[in-house]
């Protein structure tokens, strides 16, 4: 066993040594020690999402019990590529710092100097990337990304370099594909309902709406309504 010395504050440093500790190959967890990225890869998005409930219930003391479980993760797999020798906790510090920096032109003079003639966000970070055609853009929208995420940053990425549709084409895009879906058949049901999908997660992007979190809201409020209807049967 450690003899882990009390501390009445800890740092960012402190959830490192400790992970390291718990990720030694003689005296660390037996269950912390043998993971992998790809064994805990689930768990950085689970609690992600719990983050995100956190944030939409208001509480802040789950927040920060939640945020904690973030940064844990983020630790976890840092620590892990640290025994690797690819890279350290410093040196994610220091490109997030340096990114800010970078993308803020309009707050840092050493970045309105190196980024002169470029006040797009989008146009920095491109500049950032190295991204110079579409294919670039594209292909840094995340697969991982749930769905309907991914469709409007997509649309995004395209409409950035004026590749979408106007707002009256994008409209009748949206109506041959509810129409597609009246038609489908078993054959074509995925196919139609894929294309629905993406047509209205544009419409909905071009509403300036986010398609992702306007479901999940819509979900919340059908569980609320179902188990109100629920209790008041049973009054």
């Amino acid at each position: 066993m450690i003899d882990w010395p009390e501390r009445e504050h800890y740092t960012a440093e402190d959830l490192v040594e400790l992970i390291r500790i718990l990720r030694d190959p003689e005296n660390g967890c037996p269950w912390d020690k043998v993971q992998t990225h790809q064994s805990i890869r689930k768990n950085f998005l689970e609690e992600t999402c719990e983050a995100l409930e956190a944030i939409d219930a208001d509480d802040a003391t789950m927040l920060r019990e939640e945020l904690g479980d973030v940064l844990m993760q983020v630790v976890f797999h840092v620590v892990i590529e640290e025994e690797r020798g690819r890279l350290d906790f410093e040196q994610v510090c220091r490109e997030v710092c340096e990114k800010l920096v970078f993308r803020h032109p309009h707050i840092f003079a050493s970045s309105a100097e190196q980024n002169a003639g470029i006040n797009s966000w989008d146009a920095l970070k491109n500049k950032e990337k190295g991204r110079r055609t579409l294919e670039d853009e594209l292909d840094t929208v995340p697969l991982t990304l749930p769905a309907l995420m991914r469709a409007q940053k997509l649309q995004k990425r395209a409409a950035g370099r004026g590749l979408c549709a106007e707002d009256a084409a994008a409209e009748a895009a949206l109506q041959q594909a509810e129409a597609g879906w009246e038609q489908r058949t078993p054959e074509t049901a995925q196919q139609a309902a894929g294309e629905l999908l993406f047509a209205a997660a544009d419409s909905i992007r071009r509403a300036g709406v986010d398609a992702e979190e306007a479901l999940s809201f819509a979900s919340k409020r059908f569980r609320n309504q179902l188990l109100a209807e629920e209790t008041a049967r049973k009054e």
